[in-house]
């Protein structure tokens, strides 16, 4: 039985670092006397501060030869077999619904499908940089999303992905790899330190020392060539910062701060100059040679960086046509009948060959036919290979992963460490996913978020401004309103436009969701942190903009417009526009998940905005609402709010609108002489049998709710319905997450 060193060179996990009850959800293992991991044994499984101790002591108590200490220690990601179809999308037209209807009567009734991965195999070593590469819609990106756990595995075909001969499975992938996009998503007001930083308390556990992990995100920086744009800000279109280059290797280091065993790359170099994407390449060397596995996808690699790439596979209309040392790429199409010439680029060439062949009539198909006569050997020495078998005595992933951690690897005390829960978890048999707390992961949100916030003051002073301006015209228009019956047709008026103000002005707010989600679809697709830390942070950290906002607009209007109730009334109304906020700020959140364009989310919020103020009661009484469209009144936003504040107005019964021939002032009656109108007030007095002159109230506030059919809740009740919509929305959009995050392509 093979014996694996443990106790190897560059401890950076101390003993003392790590909670001693986590263990490792992996097969079992041992430690044998002279401090070696048997791989493959059935004992029982240590907790990880047992097998470190026992590493320690072994290292101190018993002299190791040199050739042990620098025994390599490999991980290799091996896939074969990768098959991936996909549904034609079928025209609409009328001749293809024939077609199709033709077809299903021969008893064809599957629709076409569309190979984007046929066959594929290869394998990728710790150390070494493998680049898939190829023309567009070749299926590089694909295969990285396959590779990457980002494609269903069961619609991957008969084919499987393996890590040292086990069959990975997507929750321990998730904890040891890390997947790279094409677009750098950042936070445009961070400085690079600070976003690495804010990665670092992300990813590494809790019990982790902050000294340490500054140190780790010194190292990094060093690592990754950004020692003199430390302190710059990432930069966005109104904000210069770091370059390209640097954006995107900052945007590489906050997904491999926690050191991951494989690192998976969607075009590193896309959009790039040539010194940019040379030195992206060579930082991606340097992981590969601290000990990752490195697949990217690549367009067309200049000379000096195919020296840098230690396998290449060409890709051809999703079939493999090369894979290999770039170094066969000569001989390849020279015994392919298409010779190189004397200092060719390499890459280029052979994707000069490979768009040559796909546009004839034939395609590729005899380029892939080649390379699979040629490597028929090969391909059956993979299949039959221990590295995509299970196990017994080889090399075992969990001895690769346990020695990993001792020689410095950081994810494994991300994954293991990070709690008493998770250790618990651990010793239960599943794999904690997160490294910190979800209290950790708020305050960390949080603090990022305001962070960036506070450095971008023009957005906040935009929408300061939207409604203060808004609140001035409003308060000069409705100025010193009367309680007259004119001026209750007035204040009807007032609130309804008020209230629906506060919604359309949290659809500024749009844009800067849309951006944060993806920075959040990007992070949590690898467990950076849960789905619920970061919707109660951002919802903690829209708070205080909402409370300056309700208070502006709260002062602007209610002495301006004349609004009754005194200091109580004042602080209601502050509420309720509070409360708008919250709510319309929570739509538009939730609407963010689940919308990707700006441009359809303005259009989506208006409509369903315009739609709430239609049904809210101002427009059409309730109790005329017809029954089929009653259910959309009682989802109004606006409704609610628009309802507190008329309570807020006219709920008190001492209070008088309308006295004696105030009665006739909103009739055409209303132009007669005031003496015919005392007179025509007395007569019908006298018909009712009672007496009414020109003192005599005839409609109080109550009187006003019940003519506008509001009734049914009273004004606290409004305010916290109000409320509770916005709690909704959140709950909605913490939803809308979950399901996007757990969406694979199938």
């Amino acid at each position: 039985m093979p014996l694996l060193p443990v106790n190897l060179r560059l401890p950076v996990l101390k003993l003392h670092d790590a909670p001693p009850s986590t263990t490792i959800d992996f097969p079992e293992h041992e430690v044998s006397h002279n401090g070696l991991l048997r791989a493959g044994s059935k004992t029982t499984g240590h907790n990880l501060a047992e097998l470190l101790r026992l590493a320690a002591d072994a290292g101190r108590t018993t002299e190791i030869p040199p050739a042990e200490l620098d025994r390599p220690l490999l991980f290799i990601l091996t896939f074969h077999n990768l098959t991936y179809t996909i549904k034609n999308r079928t025209s609409k037209t009328f001749p293809s619904l024939l077609r199709r209807i033709h077809l299903a009567s021969d008893g064809n009734s599957q629709p076409p499908r569309r190979t984007l991965l046929d066959s594929i195999s290869g394998e990728a070593r710790e150390g070494e940089i493998l680049a898939v590469m190829g023309a567009s819609g070749s299926g590089k990106s694909t295969l990285i999303d396959a590779l990457a756990d980002r494609i269903a595995k069961p619609s991957l075909g008969k084919g499987g992905i393996f890590l040292n001969g086990e069959p990975l499975e997507s929750k321990i992938q998730k904890t040891i790899s890390a997947y790279v996009m094409q677009d750098d998503l950042l936070f445009p007001m961070l400085t690079v330190e600070e976003t690495l930083t804010f990665a670092a308390e992300f990813r590494l556990p809790r019990w982790l020392s902050a000294s340490k992990k500054h140190a780790r995100v010194q190292a990094l920086i060093d690592q990754l060539g950004l020692r003199a744009a430390a302190s710059t800000i990432i930069g966005d279109e109104g904000h210069r910062g770091v370059s390209g280059g640097e954006r995107r290797r900052v945007s590489i280091g906050t997904d491999i701060i926690h050191d991951p065993i494989l690192l998976f790359l969607d075009e590193p170099t896309s959009g790039l100059d040539s010194t940019s994407a040379f030195m992206v390449m060579k930082v991606l060397q340097r992981i590969a040679k601290s000990g990752s596995v490195v697949v990217t996808s690549i367009h067309q690699p200049s000379a000096r960086i195919l020296k840098l790439l230690d396998r290449l596979l060409i890709l051809s209309k999703g079939s493999t046509v090369f894979f290999g040392s770039p170094d066969g790429l000569l001989n390849f199409f020279a015994d392919f009948g298409r010779p190189m010439s004397q200092g060719e680029n390499r890459a280029e060439f052979a994707l000069d060959v490979v768009r040559e062949l796909e546009a004839e009539p034939g395609g590729a198909e005899g380029l892939v036919q080649f390379y699979r006569s040629r490597t028929q050997g090969s391909v059956s020495a993979l299949q039959d290979s221990p590295l995509i078998r299970p196990p017994s005595s080889a090399f075992t992933l969990q001895a690769a992963i346990t020695a990993s951690i001792s020689r410095g690897k950081l994810f494994a005390a991300t994954t293991f460490g990070a709690s008493s829960a998770a250790a618990s978890a651990s010793a239960a048999g599943k794999v904690p996913q997160f490294a910190n707390p979800l209290h950790v992961e708020f305050a960390v949100l949080t603090r990022r978020s305001f962070t960036n916030t506070r450095r971008m003051p023009e957005l906040f002073f935009m929408r300061l401004g939207s409604v203060l301006v808004t609140g001035g015209i409003l308060a000069t228009v409705f100025y010193r309103l009367d309680s007259s019956p004119r001026g209750v047709q007035e204040r009807l008026g007032f609130f309804a436009f008020a209230m629906s103000t506060m919604y359309y002005t949290c659809s500024d707010a749009l844009p800067v969701f849309l951006q944060e989600r993806y920075i959040f679809l990007r992070e949590t697709a690898y467990n950076s942190y849960r789905r619920s830390s970061y919707v109660l942070s951002n919802a903690l950290v829209a708070l205080p903009s909402l409370i300056l906002l309700s208070l502006a607009f709260a002062s602007a209007t209610f002495s301006g417009v004349g609004l009754a109730g005194g200091p109580s009334g004042f602080l209601f109304y502050l509420l309720i526009i509070l409360a708008s906020f919250w709510a319309g700020s929570g739509f538009v959140t939730f609407l963010s998940a689940i919308v990707s364009q700006v441009m359809l989310g303005y259009v989506v919020v208006v409509a369903v905005l315009a739609y709430f103020l239609l049904f809210s009661g101002f427009f059409i009484n309730r109790d005329r609402i017809p029954d089929y469209w009653i259910w959309f009144h009682y989802l109004s936003l606006v409704k609610y709010s628009y309802e507190g504040v008329l309570h807020n107005e006219f709920g008190e019964d001492g209070k008088c609108f309308v006295r004696g021939v105030q009665i006739f002032d909103t009739t055409p009656l209303g132009k007669m002489p005031e003496e015919t109108k005392e007179k025509v007030l007395a007569a019908i007095g006298g018909a009712l049998g009672m007496s009414i002159s020109p003192e005599t109230c005839l409609t109080k506030g109550m009187d006003i709710l019940k003519q506008n059919g509001v009734t049914q809740l009273g004004k606290w009740w409004c305010l916290v319905v109000t409320v509770a919509w916005g709690f909704f929305f959140r709950v909605l959009f913490y939803l809308a997450l979950l399901l996007a995050g757990r969406n694979k392509r199938r």
